[in-house]
């Protein structure tokens, strides 16, 4: 995780993202560099507009919960609240099925 921060740390700061810089990034966290890593990671990102990946990671879909499925319509406070009622009611469910078991 550290190499990607690395290279996201460079480009955010406009500078190249080449094995140097990734490996003096990383240095001066502390952390061990394995240079197979680093061109590995290089390798990867030299087709990769990082940019749009960005973009793209910040517009995609969350793993959709059960309550995701309300109406687009419903207002997002109604949303959440529906969630934790959700959440709650499991809760006390696995409580109940807890006690159960001790008694019976």
């Amino acid at each position: 995780m550290e190499y990607i921060y690395a290279a996201l740390l460079l480009h955010n700061a406009g500078k190249d993202v080449n094995d140097e810089n990734v490996t003096a990034v990383l240095n001066a966290a502390g952390v061990a560099v394995e240079d197979a890593r680093v061109k590995a990671l290089v390798a990867a990102l030299e087709d990769v507009d990082i940019e749009e990946a960005i973009s793209k990671a910040a517009v995609a879909p969350v793993a959709a919960a059960p309550a995701a499925a309300a109406p687009a319509a419903a207002a997002p406070a109604a949303v959440e609240e529906e969630e934790e009622e959700e959440k709650k009611e499991e809760e006390e469910e696995s409580g109940m099925a807890g006690l159960g078991a001790l008694f019976g």
